[in-house]
C-alpha cells in the first residue's frame, strides 16, 4: 500500500483529478512564504529530519579525538495537515445523475493547511520547539516609526537595507506587511504624486507581500531571501491522502511535511 493509501478507495480517477486540482489551486492562491522562499526538495515522505546550519558559526570541532559540528542542529520535519469529508450520497448522485461532485471542501482544507504552513514558517511554534523566520534567535529588530506619517516607512526600509549592505546581504529582498500597514501605504506621498507602497516596491524589486499572520506585535519584516540565508525544506509536497470511510462518507487528508531553515539570522529584520 502506498503512503497516501489512495488505492484503498474505489473512487473514479476523474474525481481524484478534480480534488488534486482544487487543492493545488487553493494552496497556490493562499501560500505566501513559498512566493519568496527557495524550495529544498521534495525529499520524500520518508525524510523525517533535516540539518539546519547557522552559516555564521558552522565549523567542525575536534576534541580529544572526536569531531563534531558546531552551528548545526537536527530537527524533525513536522507533518502539516487538514482533513475534509465527501458525502457518500453526493458521490452516488454524481455517478447516477452525471452531476460533478462539489470539491470546495477539499479547497477549503488546502487553504487551512497553507495557512498552517505559513504560520509555522514565519512565527514557528514555541510549544513544539520550532523557531519561525520572524521569531528566531539572532534576528535583527528595529523600532518601527509611524508609517502613516511622512516618509517614515521609506526611511525605515532604507535603513534596513543599509544594515543588510553592511553585512554583505544584497538580496533578493522581500518585505512582509500586515494587512493594515499594506492598506495604509496606498496613499499619495506628499510632493511626489507617487503611492508610498510603489516607492517601497522599487526598493525590493516589487517583492511586497501582505499576510494576516502579522497582526500582533510584528507588523512588518524585511528579509534577504537568498537560499544561502534561508529556504524551505520539503519532504512530502502538498498531497491528498485517503483516510477512511466513516458513516459511509469518505474522509481525506491534505498533508505535507515541511520546515523553514534559517541559515543566517542576520538576514531578517523585524520592525517592532
Amino acid at each position: 500500500m502506498s503512503y497516501l493509501a489512495r488505492e484503498t478507495a474505489s473512487l473514479p480517477a476523474k474525481l481524484w483529478s478534480r480534488i488534486d486540482s482544487a487543492v493545488s489551486d487553493a494552496a497556490r492562491q493562499t501560500l505566501i512564504s513559498r512566493r519568496f522562499l527557495h524550495l529544498f526538495g521534495p525529499l520524500g515522505a520518508g525524510t523525517d529530519s533535516i540539518a539546519i546550519d547557522n552559516a555564521d558559526t558552522l565549523a567542525e570541532v575536534a576534541t580529544d579525538g572526536l569531531i563534531t559540528t558546531a552551528g548545526r542542529k537536527i530537527v524533525e520535519i513536522p507533518t502539516i495537515y487538514d482533513d475534509f469529508t465527501l458525502f457518500a450520497k453526493d458521490l452516488e448522485a454524481s455517478e447516477h445523475n452525471g452531476v460533478a461532485v462539489d470539491v470546495s471542501r477539499a479547497a477549503a482544507a488546502a487553504e487551512r493547511c497553507a495557512r498552517k504552513e505559513d504560520k509555522l514558517i514565519l512565527l514557528g511554534d514555541a510549544s513544539l520547539g520550532y523557531e519561525g523566520l520572524l521569531t528566531a534567535k539572532g534576528i535583527n529588530k528595529i523600532k518601527r516609526s509611524d508609517w502613516s506619517a511622512g516618509e517614515n516607512a521609506f526611511s525605515d526600509i532604507t535603513s534596513g537595507l543599509a544594515l543588510f549592505a553592511k553585512e554583505g546581504l544584497y538580496g533578493p529582498y522581500a518585505l512582509l506587511l500586515s494587512p493594515d500597514l499594506f492598506a495604509g501605504l496606498h496613499r499619495i506621498q506628499p510632493g511626489t504624486g507617487i503611492l508610498e507602497i510603489d516607492r517601497l516596491r522599487t526598493l525590493v524589486n516589487g517583492h511586497i507581500y501582505q499576510t494576516p499572520l502579522l497582526d500582533g506585535e510584528i507588523k512588518a519584516a524585511l528579509l534577504d531571501t537568498s537560499e544561502r540565508n534561508m529556504d524551505l525544506a520539503v519532504g512530502l509536497d502538498l498531497s491528498v491522502a485517503y483516510l477512511e470511510q466513516s458513516n459511509l462518507n469518505h474522509v481525506f487528508r491534505v498533508l505535507e511535511t515541511a520546515i523553514a531553515r534559517l541559515k543566517r539570522p542576520g538576514a531578517v529584520i523585524v520592525f517592532e
